[in-house]
C-alpha cells in the first residue's frame, strides 16, 4: 500500500468529523469475547452507536471506535412567537 493511499483512508476517515460523533473504547485482553459483543451490542441498541472501527493488538487489546450520527435540531421557537 502507497504512502498517497494511507493518507487519503485517512482523510477520507477524518472528512466525516462533522457528521458523526465518535466514542473510543479500550477491552483489555481479559475480557472474553462474548462480554465484549454483550458490552457493544448494549452500546448500539440503548446509545445508537454503531461500529466503525476495530484494531485488536498483539497483547490482545481491543480499540473499538464506536459512531452515531450528529442530529441537529432546528429551533422552531422563532417561528411561533413571530
Amino acid at each position: 500500500m502507497t504512502d498517497s493511499t494511507v493518507r487519503r483512508r485517512r482523510s477520507d476517515w477524518d472528512s466525516h468529523g462533522g457528521q458523526w460523533e465518535y466514542r473510543v473504547l479500550r477491552i483489555p485482553a481479559t475480557t472474553s469475547g462474548s462480554d465484549a459483543r454483550r458490552m457493544l451490542t448494549d452500546e448500539a441498541e440503548y446509545g445508537r452507536w454503531e461500529l466503525a472501527r476495530l484494531r485488536l493488538y498483539a497483547g490482545g487489546e481491543r480499540r473499538v471506535w464506536l459512531r452515531r450520527k450528529i442530529i441537529r435540531v432546528r429551533s422552531t421557537l422563532a417561528e411561533t412567537l413571530g
